[in-house]
């Protein structure tokens, strides 16, 4: 709802605004955890399968983050990185309790939590992240990715956005 071009926060403070972006959260958490499911199942370390001149799937395991930061460390990274997701999931729930009537800024926190748990589940379940995304073009490789850093990647995105967008709002 709006008034005078101010959007409402409708629902702050109740649970119920909060369970829709949990929802989604989940959704996207279980469309994460099957993908990665089918590649573990169906793939071995490596294998690829051309899909188009730009894009292939294969099974790949990053023991770090994005872009394989900290992978060559000595096993540490993977507690820290959990660590790390632990708690960014708690603030983000935080965060969905306080703000859950404001869509962009809830949608971009749901996608993100779903893709720190997913790949905290990764860490936990095999201490690496799978990864299977390759997207390339002419002997260039973008690093492979997952449905969890999807996920992070539009929420990101989304709350660069919301800020933008609350920033020119207040002008």
């Amino acid at each position: 709802m709006a008034r005078g071009g101010r959007t409402l926060n409708l629902g702050k403070g109740s649970g119920s605004g909060m369970l829709h972006w949990l929802g989604l959260a989940f959704i996207l958490l279980m469309v994460d955890q099957f993908t990665k499911v089918l590649i573990v199942g169906y793939y071995h370390l490596g294998d690829s399968t051309y899909v188009t001149s730009f894009f292939n799937v294969v099974r790949v395991h990053n023991s770090g983050a994005a872009f394989s930061f900290l992978a060559g460390a000595s096993g540490w990274q993977r507690w820290f990185f959990t660590v790390i997701g632990f708690v960014a999931a708690a603030v983000i729930i935080w965060m969905l309790k306080s703000h859950p009537g404001q869509r962009l800024f809830s949608f971009a926190m749901a996608c993100i939590l779903s893709g720190a748990i997913g790949n905290v589940i990764d860490r936990l379940m095999y201490g690496y992240v799978v990864d299977f995304l390759d997207f390339h073009w002419q002997g260039w490789h973008f690093p492979a990715f997952n449905v969890a850093d999807s996920a992070i990647t539009v929420g990101a995105v989304c709350l660069i956005l919301d800020e933008l967008l609350r920033v020119r709002r207040t002008r």
